[in-house]
This record gives C-alpha cells, structure tokens and sequence, in this order.
C-alpha cells in the first residue's frame, strides 16, 4: 500500500502534527503510517489516531510519498543510512529536527541523488491549533514541495516561510519560545505562593493572565510594547515590577538566553 505521509519518530510533535491533519481532513488515518522504537508510541497512534504503526523505519519510508523526520538530532545520521534504500528522489523529504541543514540531510541519505528536503520549524503548541511553524526549502525543494508540506501544518497552525539560515533563529524565538514562557508563568505561580496566596489560586491567577495577555497580542494592533505601557501607570504596581526587572538586567538576560538557543542549534548541525 502506498500512503501519503510517513512519519519517523512518532513523538510528541509528530502526534500533534498527526492530530491537525486528522482533524482538519488534510489526510485521513489510512493515508499515514508512522514508525517509532517505543512500543507505547506505536500503541498511541494506532489505538488514539488510528495510524499504522511499525518498529522499522525503513518500513514506513518505502512506500510513503512525504517523510517527515520527527527523530532527535543526535539520532539523524544513524536514521538517515537507515531510510535513504527505501526512498527515491519522488519522496519528499519534511524535517523537523533542531539544527540540522538540508545539507546534512541530503548528504547523509547519500547516493549524490537530489533529495527534496523542506525543513520545519514548528512548536508544541500545535497540540491545540495555536502552532507557529516556518519553512525553509533546501536546495532542490521546488514551491510545490514547500506547498505539500505547508499543508500538513496549516492544519494546527500559522505557517511562515524563511531563508535556511534563519532556521536556528526561528527554533530559538519560537520553537523553544512556549519553554521561556512557561518558565515566566512558574515564577509567577511560585511568587504569589510566597506572597500567601494557595497554590491553586496562584496557578489560577498566573495562567488565566497568560492566557488573557497572549490573546491581547494576538488580537490587537497594538505592539507589546504599547501594550504594556498601557498597564504600566507612573508610580504604580506595574512600573515597580518592570523597573525591578529592568534593573536586574532581565531584558538583556531573555536577549542574551535566545541567542544561547540559537547557538545551540547551529552545535547540533556540527
């Protein structure tokens, strides 16, 4: 049989990725098959989404007309030997994996064959139809190729398209991105426990004013920084808060921790 999309390492990502084609009709569960080492993996997506799914990524490759290569980055090389006797040049290659080049994809498939490799970019939140994702075409990836794999994300999420060497730069703003802000909501949760409140209230509280605050940036034409302004009133709660944080160095602190993320990801291509 052949399927539409074949997915090598059934993960968390690839799941949500999986769940908005199912759900938005892009491909239906008989069109996709997926292949992980993890037993309970392949139960999920059999038993959850109705996927096929094997142990032998070779298995899912051969007969896939899109890959999307969902398996960890240290872990590429070793997959792609692994795939490149079960594809040909018709498969289209989508890859999800942090710091690595379509570069480092074509050459590890090997052959000197002209793979079509389109990386992605994409982020958990996915999970529940608010992902952003960017792509960026390797070098023998025609439009129609950057077009196919548009489609498998736009399902769950808002789709850009960047050069390839913005690839680092977009995983450390928004594929890490929902980390930094979970990090910013436990710290919030943690000081309203020290300042008395249960830590039911203060999880209430943190999360619900996360949540109200992302959908002011997303509905409003205004930049967060007039945003904020427009909470901050002179010699008030707010301005204390941010006055402390700028003193402590905090804007130059989440600059300087992207661009470490950025860093990481051009080490993992190495």
């Amino acid at each position: 049989m052949t399927y539409d999309l074949g997915i090598i390492g059934a993960g968390n990502m690839a799941e949500a990725i999986a769940r908005g084609v199912l759900a938005k009709n892009v491909l239906r569960p008989e069109r996709i098959i997926a292949a992980d080492v993890s037993p309970q993996r392949r139960e999920l997506f059999q038993s959850q989404l109705g996927i096929c799914a094997v142990e032998d990524n070779a298995s899912a490759a051969r007969d896939a007309r899109i890959i999307l290569l969902s398996v960890k980055p240290q872990q590429m090389p070793t997959a792609l030997g692994a795939l490149a006797a079960a594809m040909t040049e018709q498969t289209l290659v989508v890859s999800i994996a942090a710091g690595i080049s379509s570069a480092f994809i074509e050459k590890h498939l090997g052959g000197g064959r002209r793979w079509r490799v389109v990386r992605a970019m994409p982020n958990t939140p996915m999970l529940v139809g608010e992902g952003m994702v960017a792509l960026a075409a390797g070098f023998t990836a025609s439009p129609e190729d950057v077009a196919a794999a548009r489609r498998l994300f736009e399902s769950a999420a808002e789709v850009i398209e960047v050069a390839e060497d913005k690839m680092d730069t977009v995983t450390a703003v928004s594929g890490s991105g929902p980390a930094y802000f979970f990090f910013l909501v436990e710290q919030m949760i943690r000081a309203g426990q020290e300042l008395g409140l249960t830590a039911d209230q203060a999880r209430q509280l943190a999360i619900k004013t996360a949540v109200g605050a992302g959908k002011m940036l997303a509905g409003s034409s205004d930049s967060p920084e007039e945003l904020r302004r427009k909470v901050t009133s002179p010699g008030g709660t707010t301005e204390a808060a941010v006055t402390f944080m700028t003193k402590q160095n905090w804007p130059a602190i989440t600059v300087d921790a992207i661009k470490a993320a950025e860093r990481r990801g051009k080490e993992l291509g190495q």
